[in-house]
């Protein structure tokens, strides 16, 4: 699932891959707009599958990273107030769901993208980051259905 999630740079939110159009992608927010855009090859776009936290020792993939945070909090949102939160209260916070997460590497920012990202794709439905998708040989994204 998390393959078809989407994060553009310069543009909030997250969105799901709809299509591919020609030269271009074609995405829908992922919010109660449901709002469809084109995205082209200038723009920075990356799949949350190959998104990765830094931690002392290696990379966590990020559907793992989102899993522990499901598991903290039950399922539910992060009620944790991390917009305002300082740097030393969100390393805490995120100490709980990735102990050995690089303090010097993971930035504040970064983990309030996490965090909003994360309460993203629970409001939306999304809420199995353990499944992978296997790719055959010929498999491609356009076959992939969506969730």
């Amino acid at each position: 699932m998390l393959e078809t999630i989407l994060a553009i740079s310069g543009k909030p939110g997250l969105y799901r891959l709809v299509s591919r159009g020609n030269g271009s992608l074609i995405v829908e927010t992922l919010d109660e707009a449901k709002k469809r855009m084109p995205v082209f090859a200038a723009d920075k776009v990356i799949s949350l599958a190959d998104i990765a936290m830094y931690t002392d020792a290696d990379e966590v993939p990020l559907r793992e990273v989102l899993e522990k945070l499901k598991t903290k909090e039950n399922g539910e949102t992060v009620k944790f107030e991390y917009k305002k939160a300082s740097r030393t209260e969100l390393e805490d916070f995120f100490a709980e769901v990735l102990p050995e997460f690089d303090r010097e590497r993971v930035h504040a920012a970064d983990i309030k993208k996490l965090i909003s990202w994360y309460n993203i794709l629970i409001n939306n439905g999304v809420t199995d980051f353990k499944e992978a998708l296997e790719p055959t040989n010929g498999d491609n994204i356009d076959d992939r259905k969506s969730e």
